[in-house]
């Protein structure tokens, strides 16, 4: 369970802190929700507290976690090359697991391959959500702004070049 003032991470959502545990009424159902609110774009989110563990709700990383995501960014990993269907598919598994290292490995993966031989249109948005939710959590957990956290991320793709 977690409480008001909580940093978390919705997967497929990103990361935010918990507002307030309300109840309200959907449907003819009465129901407890976590009030989530996105310190990007200042989306707030309804999470059904009977549904956490089926979303995927987590803490957001640690210090450690950072450093870990900041790693994996600066691998020189080769672009996958099979077919875009699939790496598609591979791709999204990923940023719906909810696993910020895996976000994190699609955001990379999906960034050389732009400098290298570009993107497909689906492809680019994957990329953009990916690195939406990506650095929604990295606001949250070095508790910068977001301008912060997008130079940190534009420096360790520029020492890839």
């Amino acid at each position: 369970m977690f409480n008001v003032g909580d940093k978390v991470v919705y997967p497929m959502h990103g990361a935010g802190i918990i507002e307030a545990i309300e109840e309200k009424e959907i449907l003819g159902a009465t129901k407890k929700y976590y009030i989530m609110k996105m310190p990007i774009g200042e989306m707030k989110v309804m999470i059904p507290l009977d549904n956490v563990k089926e979303v995927g709700l987590r803490q957001i990383i640690d210090d450690e976690g950072v450093n870990k995501v900041l790693n994996i960014l600066k691998q020189k990993h080769s672009s996958i090359t099979i077919n875009w269907n699939r790496r598609y598919r591979m791709n999204m598994e990923k940023i719906k697991s909810g696993n910020i290292f895996k976000v994190a490995e699609v955001v990379r993966t999906l960034m050389l391959r732009e400098r290298e031989k570009g993107l497909s249109t689906g492809e680019r948005k994957m990329l953009e959500s990916a690195r939406q939710i990506l650095v929604s959590e990295l606001v949250l957990a070095k508790g910068v702004d977001e301008d912060k956290v997008l130079d940190i991320l534009n420096e360790v793709f520029e020492h890839q070049k």
